[in-house]
């Protein structure tokens, strides 16, 4: 039940492949560029006002006051103007920004997300069964939200960062090309060294926070879904060590960047100071000496400190690079994982019947598994109903996965209407049969939602005769809200006998040609037992029937056939009627 826990944690991605990932995330997020730039342009003009806002105030406070101790009339309304004017745009444009730029992380993340959803679907069950569902889970959310951070941590400070730098050393070059020159040089110590550094040392506890929260995860997810083994067996204490020394590995990787970020951020401020009194070191003589106006030092040194506003986010940004690129290499892990039932290149087609024919048929698991249907031979024509009987494990449900094309199969032929199934696209089989599973199931919606499913456009009225063949209307209409009752998380709001009809109100809904029934009597006192095979035996008519049971039970009322699996293969196969004798006879 516990996850085992690996004794290191593995190394971060190699750089070539880092490169290539967030080249990949980047084609994924191309379709959002317009939204993108848009945030970013906004944002570049909000930091440039917010600069010129720091800057202009400080030459208007100097250049007033040297006016009133000189005795000068000064002209004030056009400086006050000008600071008003970038005080709007400041606050307007940071406003804006947030819009657009929430709307790009936002319409990424949906994009993302849908990607995911769509590159994994067609995994389940066969490859997904390989995956903890906690660790599934944490790629999906965890994984998509870290790279969502991309273009609003990592891009857009970056290409803010690189634009507004140019913009205001030239800026500064009209004044002083020293002083650009002295003040570039500041800049590029904060917004390319420290963020290099930064990105050395935070990339390994980064991609190792990934991996831990996620190990976090699993952990929590094992304790809570095994709590009622934990109790019996009196293993809490042991599943809360698991969970505690989780939580200390992570907070041990967070602390690390904690103190990174800290020391990161410190020494761009440091490098922010340091060209202030660069530049105060630089322009003082030229004051002096007349060769500059007083007023325009002060606007000067708040010029280049507001200039480190520009870096500031880089540090940060370049330290979660690590956490980033190693939530890609696990969402690609995933996307990448190739299905186990390859699609045909076209779509075939529906065939012209549903007549199954079954020739040879062997399938496993993986190359190293035993057979699970080995040698296989079955007919079913179209209108039959068949009963497949054999115990736990002889290959059942593993011939019924075949069938819809949820497992390949290595060997032998299966052909529906005359047409090799390999030929149709898994919707296309898929759609030739109505299943009811052993746990079908239920989702945290209404009665009417969870039929619907089967068959979104049907008519109230087909709803309410697929749930009366189910032996299921009386009770759906007693309901406080009918067929718009919730039913909870997995239907826990039902017994096992009515989650058990409703899976096959659900089927019958559908109204496939083929109904593939496995285990429907489980959970079923005898008496709705009954009723509900006199139900389904006047609602099948006309439709074939492969019927899966390890019993017999009410089947009579279904099937006209019996078939007996063993090892994977057909060991008997007879009427009904002389199934029944050789039951009793063998009772």
């Amino acid at each position: 039940m516990m996850a085992r826990r690996s004794g290191t944690q593995p190394s971060p991605a190699p750089c070539g492949a880092g490169h290539r990932d967030l080249s990949r995330l980047l084609r994924l997020m191309a379709p959002q560029r317009r939204w993108m730039l848009a945030g970013g342009a906004v944002a570049l003009l909000a930091l440039l006002a917010n600069v010129g806002l720091l800057a202009v105030s400080g030459w208007f406070i100097a250049a007033m006051a040297l006016a009133g101790a000189a005795g000068a009339v000064f002209d004030y309304f056009t400086p006050a103007a000008l600071i008003r004017g970038l005080a709007i745009a400041r606050t307007g444009g940071r406003y804006v920004e947030r819009l657009a730029t929430h709307e790009a992380t936002f319409r990424i993340l949906a994009r993302l997300r849908v990607w995911l959803y769509l590159a994994i679907e067609p995994l389940a069950p066969a490859r997904l069964d390989l995956l903890r569902s906690a660790d599934l889970l944490s790629r999906m959310q965890a994984d998509i939200d870290t790279l969502n951070q991309v273009y609003l941590r990592l891009l857009l400070p970056a290409g803010v960062a690189a634009l507004a730098s140019l913009g205001m050393l030239a800026g500064l070059a009209l004044f002083s090309p020293a002083l650009a020159l002295l003040v570039g040089a500041w800049l590029a110590l904060a917004g390319l060294a420290v963020p290099w550094w930064a990105w050395r040392r935070g990339s390994e506890p980064s991609a190792a926070a990934v991996l831990q929260r996620n190990q976090l995860r699993v952990d929590v997810a094992d304790a809570l879904a095994g709590a009622l083994e934990l109790r019996v067996y009196g293993a809490e204490a042991q599943a809360l060590r698991r969970v505690d020394q989780s939580s200390a590995e992570l907070l041990a990787h967070q602390r690390r960047l904690s103190n990174l970020a800290g020391l990161s951020g410190a020494a761009v401020g440091l490098c922010a100071n340091l060209a202030v009194w660069s530049a105060l070191a630089l322009l003082l003589p030229a004051v002096a000496r007349g060769r500059m106006p007083p007023a325009q030092l002060p606007m000067l040194a708040l010029f280049a400190l507001g200039a480190f506003e520009a870096v500031a986010p880089l540090p940060l940004a370049f330290q979660m690079l690590g956490e980033m690129l190693a939530a890609a290499r696990r969402v690609f892990e995933l996307a990448d994982t190739p299905a186990a039932v390859p699609e045909p290149e076209a779509a075939a087609g529906l065939p012209r019947n549903a007549a199954l024919e079954i020739r040879g048929l062997r399938m496993r698991y993986a190359e190293d598994r035993p057979w699970v249907l080995d040698g296989l031979d079955l007919d079913l024509a179209a209108g039959a109903r068949l009963a497949l009987v054999g115990a736990s494990g002889a290959g059942k449900s593993s011939l019924l996965q075949v069938l819809t094309r949820l497992r390949e199969y290595q060997q032998g032929s299966v052909r529906i209407g005359g047409r090799e199934l390999r030929e149709l696209r898994g919707d296309e089989a898929r759609s030739l049969f109505s299943v009811v599973g052993q746990d079908d199931y239920l989702f945290h919606g209404t009665v009417l939602d969870n039929l619907l499913l089967a068959r979104p456009e049907a008519t109230p009225a087909q709803v309410r005769a697929a749930c009366r063949a189910a032996q299921l209307h009386e009770f759906i209409e007693s309901l406080p809200e009918g067929y718009l009752s919730p039913l909870g998380e997995g239907g826990t709001l039902l017994s096992g006998g009515q989650a058990r009809r409703l899976g096959i109100a659900r089927a019958l809904l559908k109204d496939a040609p083929v109904l593939l029934l496995d285990e429907p009597a489980d959970a079923l006192d005898a008496h709705t037992e009954r009723d509900l095979y006199e139900a389904l035996a006047e609602a099948m008519r006309g439709r074939s029937v492969l019927l899966i049971s390890h019993r017999l039970g009410a089947l009579a009322a279904l099937v006209d056939e019996v078939a007996v699996l063993e090892r994977g293969r057909i060991a008997w196969r007879g009427p009904v009627a002389r199934w029944s004798e050789a039951a009793r006879d063998a009772g």
